[in-house]
């Protein structure tokens, strides 16, 4: 029960989100919305900051599904752009409100969890620090992340498999290569 709650309010606040911007949404908006009263709102969030973050957690535990290797890294990043895209109008306004730090903590989490999957596979093998390893999955997420909030912030109009075609070009044995010169065994 406490999960379909949870699922209206989001399901709530992204249709509300058609109509207004996020900082313009109270939370007696969403509970009139969704049919509940607001202690059952703040049984589960603290504040429409808290639920927004935890409509992003959940939009990532989908959006990823499993695809984070090195032959998988593309499709993984394609879903992750499709899930943005999907809920659009939530996205955009999410970014252009107050609260942007929500969609670039969403976008860190989800892009770094894919790359150090990818990472973790081509340093298989090979010694590497951690560090090392830690590095180049952040160099990564940087990269990918701020062409998303270019992306957000542009509307969406780019097809997301053109943004995935684009980054494939560039990345392509670009994590090997990198891992290569952070050997510690170098041979």
């Amino acid at each position: 029960m406490s999960q379909m709650t949870k699922r209206a309010l989001e399901a709530s606040l992204k249709e509300l989100l058609r109509h207004k911007p996020l900082d313009k949404i109270t939370v007696s908006d969403l509970t009139d919305h969704c049919g509940v009263n607001r202690m059952t709102f703040y049984y589960h969030f603290k504040d429409i900051y808290d639920l927004v973050e935890w409509c992003c957690e959940e939009d990532a535990a989908r959006a990823l599904a499993g695809q984070k290797t090195y032959d998988t890294w593309q499709q993984g990043f394609l879903q992750i752009l499709q899930s943005l895209q999907k809920d659009k109008v939530f996205y955009i306004n999410v970014y252009h409100s107050i609260s942007r730090e929500y969609i670039e903590q969403y976008l860190y989490k989800l892009t770094y969890d894919l790359m150090i999957g990818v990472v973790e596979e081509k340093a298989a093998g090979m010694t590497v620090r951690e560090e090392d390893k830690e590095f180049i999955a952040d160099f990564y997420k940087y990269a990918f992340v701020g062409i998303m909030l270019d992306w957000i912030k542009n509307g969406m109009t780019e097809p997301p498999e053109r943004l995935v075609e684009q980054l494939s070009t560039l990345i392509h044995g670009d994590v090997t290569k990198a891992l290569e010169k952070c050997r510690i065994d170098k041979s």
